[in-house]
């Protein structure tokens, strides 16, 4: 158990089915609609896993976030801060504000829908701020990659031979490489990332 992050694909965004999020896309269409700006309707579909491919996000949000929840008060204002932290659903969408859904989502009453290109720049604010080497990083994180890469000793040892903030602690350079990598790979597969 516990809580994961993963991309879903056109057929569970789109449907209406239990499971389904079609609530939820037609309710940020509706809103999208209000903003003047077009619907969010080229969401693939979802592709067949193969190991490195790059087409499914997928990691476990395991370690403490007391860190990171610390690196974001020291570099981001507390508006930015609920941005990054306070999202149910993340959609290639530029989002001058997040749009919330009046629907139930997996941690809370509500849904709350945040723009990958606005995450994607906080989290490279973060990055930035402890030196994240994200040349050796896993290029994917389809399969836990970055779960795996953190919490089975990898990072430790790129830490011990590529010493920087970021090493410092481990913990939260993992946060600060699941939102980053999560905000590029929504925007690379033009796809929604969500809790599950």
């Amino acid at each position: 158990m516990g809580i994961y992050l993963v991309s879903v694909g056109a057929q569970e965004w789109f449907g209406e089915e239990e499971g389904g999020r079609g609530d939820v896309a037609a309710g940020l269409n509706e809103e999208l609609g209000r903003r003047g700006l077009p619907p969010y309707t080229s969401v693939p579909e979802e592709a067949s896993f193969a190991p490195g491919s790059g087409t499914a996000f997928e990691e476990k949000l395991v370690p403490p976030m007391d860190g990171f929840t610390a690196l974001c008060r020291a570099h981001l204002s507390r508006a930015e801060q609920e941005l990054l932290c306070g999202w149910t659903v993340l959609v290639p969408v530029s989002l001058d504000e997040e749009v919330e859904v009046p629907v139930e989502s997996a941690y809370d009453l509500t849904t709350t829908i945040a723009g990958a290109p606005q995450i994607l720049a906080l989290a490279e604010r973060l990055a930035k701020a402890v030196e994240l080497p994200s040349d050796a990083l896993p290029a994917t994180s389809d399969n836990l990659e970055l779960t795996s890469w953190f919490l089975d000793g990898q990072a430790k040892r790129t830490a011990a031979a590529r010493p920087g903030r970021w090493g410092d602690d481990l913990d939260t350079a993992f946060y600060v490489a699941v939102y980053l990598s999560a905000a590029q790979h929504s925007i690379r597969r033009g796809c929604p990332i969500v809790y599950s």
